[in-house]
């Protein structure tokens, strides 16, 4: 899969997504991560890529130009569309279920907007959708892609060693994920729960079963909300609700 970035920022990426796990699959060429540099296609001799606002008001705007003929060099590069993202606070929130639907894409574009966005024209003319990563304000759209890539690529086979690795994570089912412990089995008087130790697998799945219900129930219940219980898991949290 192709990530390629718009952004006035490369080296960001470049600091981040060359390591861990995203690191590892590039080398791999599982995925593929590029940037692109809009201030390198500015027409202004200085490379300015804003400007004050029409119509008045605080901050810069990203001018057109510089964007669309960035996004014009992927384009002569690849000799189709791909998908466009614009990553803008007024888009979808991304969710696990956002991220299993772009997973599905070859190719994906990330635009990253600056200072009080980018002019209109550009969403107009080369976006597919907006994509925000929650409902706060950031002083830019790269660490929202960042989040996008490793989100996204966690999902493409081969990235991960073990598929079970993502499908078992807080979010992939609807859940939070149940505790994990690691050695030493005492840790500050606090010990391992017993059933970790008891080597009785469906029993251990039903504990763990029964945490994750419980961490939702009690830490998102928006979450929860959304969730449809089986018999079975509607039983499960009845025996922790009464402990």
């Amino acid at each position: 899969m192709r990530f390629d970035v718009l952004t006035l920022f490369p080296d960001i990426f470049r600091a981040v997504m060359n390591e861990s796990i995203i690191g590892r699959a590039q080398e791999s060429k599982i995925i593929q991560v590029n940037t692109i540099n809009i201030r390198d296609f500015s027409t202004n001799k200085h490379r300015k890529v804003d400007d004050y606002p029409y119509g008045g008001g605080n901050g810069m705007v990203m001018t057109a130009q510089p964007i669309y003929d960035a996004y014009n060099s992927i384009l002569t590069e690849v000799g189709n569309k791909p998908r466009v993202i614009y990553m803008s606070p007024q888009g979808r929130v991304l969710t696990q279920k956002i991220a299993e639907e772009l997973k599905s894409y070859e190719h994906l574009v990330l635009l990253c907007g600056h200072y009080e966005g980018v002019d209109e024209r550009i969403i107009e003319e080369i976006v597919d959708e907006e994509i925000s990563i929650g409902d706060y304000v950031l002083t830019g759209g790269e660490l929202p892609a960042m989040v996008l890539i490793d989100c996204v690529s966690r999902l493409i086979p081969g990235v991960l060693s073990n598929e079970n690795s993502f499908t078992e994570e807080s979010h992939y089912s609807g859940l939070l994920e149940y505790p994990q412990y690691t050695r030493p089995y005492e840790f500050n008087d606090r010990k391992v729960p017993e059933i970790l130790m008891s080597g009785h697998h469906a029993n251990i799945e039903k504990w763990r079963r029964q945490q994750a219900l419980k961490r939702t129930y009690f830490k998102r219940p928006d979450l929860f909300e959304r969730l449809s219980l089986s018999k079975e898991d509607k039983k499960k949290l009845q025996e922790i609700l009464e402990q």
